[in-house]
């Protein structure tokens, strides 16, 4: 269906961690049409500050529509400053979602750096009523970068993590987890978000031995309707913009500068 805009009421909005927060909204118009790796775009208050949306990928689709975010600038600073009851204007759902796995696919591998952790909560929902192996791997910089991850858990997935320091998990990037993936390519599906290097390596890893996969971009946005082009990434077959065209493209299709 086409986005929609509309004023939504505030659920709830905790911090999950150190460094992350959840943003529950109250938008049953949404739930029912939103698809796994779409994303919504956000007007935190009324004003010129900040200027822009905010665009921010569906966490979950249950009682409420959830966003999973870290403060980390103004508009988020105020984001994380919004209590229940308190007004929200929302744009969405907005993006090319992931495409399902085959039916010849035996494990879904998620790959995902720090906040690019938050299209696959929702995509595990949707994947956990096959018999599938789920797999998640996470790279974060620190401890407070790790949460609980309770509902990915609850979903089945065999959590793997990584910290740049290694107070949690393996010492190192994220691609020290690797090992986890099973490489034949007629069973096996990637799934990535996150930081530019960390999927430029899983782009990599994919295609020495041949796995197909699928990525979620993650940019700067102003219009998020494919008119403003402040989104523009380069791909092998040219430019194109991340909200209209994407957020999700084929692995191999993004070239990562």
């Amino acid at each position: 269906m086409p986005a929609l805009q509309n004023i939504f009421k505030v659920a709830s909005n905790d911090k999950l961690s150190p460094r992350f927060h959840r943003l529950c909204i109250k938008s049953k118009p949404l739930i029912k049409d939103v698809k796994p790796g779409q994303f919504v775009h956000l007007r935190v208050r009324d004003g010129l500050e900040p200027f822009f949306r905010r665009p921010f990928s569906v966490y979950r689709n249950k009682k409420h529509l959830e966003v999973f975010y870290e403060p980390i600038g103004p508009g988020t600073e105020l984001m994380s400053q919004l209590r229940e009851g308190d007004d929200i204007d929302v744009l969405g759902p907005v993006g090319t979602p992931f495409s399902m796995p085959g039916k010849n696919i035996k494990q879904v591998v998620m790959i995902a750096g720090g906040i690019g952790i938050a299209p696959f909560l929702m995509l595990s929902d949707v994947l956990k009523r096959r018999n599938l192996d789920l797999v998640l791997l996470y790279g974060g910089r620190t401890m407070g970068h790790v949460y609980p991850m309770k509902e990915f858990k609850e979903n089945g997935c065999k959590i793997f993590v990584a910290t740049d320091d290694g107070s949690v998990g393996a010492k190192g990037r994220v691609s020290k987890l690797f090992s986890k993936i099973n490489k034949d390519p007629k069973t096996t599906m990637l799934y990535t978000c996150g930081p530019n290097p960390m999927m430029a390596a899983v782009q990599a890893f994919a295609k020495k031995y041949h796995l197909k996969g699928e990525v979620a971009c993650e940019e700067v946005m102003a219009c998020a309707l494919g008119a403003c082009l402040g989104c523009s990434i380069r791909t092998t077959s040219g430019f194109k913009t991340v909200c209209y065209d994407g957020p999700v493209f084929d692995l191999d299709e993004v070239i990562f500068d």
